[in-house]
Order: C-alpha cells, then structure tokens, then sequence
C-alpha cells in the first residue's frame, strides 16, 4: 500500500469538507444524481447537465450537485434527491 502524502491528505480534506458543507450551511441545497447504470441507460447524465446548465445560468452559488449509484429503484430511474437546508430529503 502506498504512503499518503500531504498532497493525497490536502485532497481528502477538502473532499470531506464539499461533502460536509451542506450541514455546515455553506451550501443551502445538495441535488445528487443517482447515477447507477439503471440510472445512465434512463437519462441521468441527461438530467445532470441539465441540472448543471440551469443552477448555472441562474447564478447559484449555494447549490451543489453530486452523484452517486443505484438507490434500489431501477424502474423509477432517472432519480433526484434534493436536499434543502433544515427540511427533509425529497
């Protein structure tokens, strides 16, 4: 197994930290993509450039969108979850 260097540890933290800012109220909203191979085949990287285009075009800066895999509902993909702050998950 290879060493961390200070550079790997720079890149961890500041990984943790854009995932941690949504609690932290950095970020008023987190949007992930689920992006299983269901999700890609029904049009999810479709949805997230549009996602991308729109938060863009609008100017927000307390948005962030992330991605993750499959959450189980293969026949319902393409799926969002939005997270605003101090509300639940929709």
């Amino acid at each position: 197994m290879a060493k961390l260097t200070i550079d790997d540890l720079k890149k961890i933290k500041e990984r943790v930290h854009a995932e941690t800012a949504l609690r932290e109220g950095e970020r008023r909203v987190k949007v992930t993509v689920h992006m299983g191979t269901c999700g890609i085949a029904s049009g999810a990287r479709e949805v997230m450039n549009a996602l991308m285009h729109e938060i863009e075009e609008a100017g927000a800066t307390d948005v962030v969108v992330t991605t993750s895999g499959c959450m189980g509902l293969c026949s319902r993909e393409p799926l969002v979850t939005v997270e605003i702050l101090s509300q639940e998950p929709i």
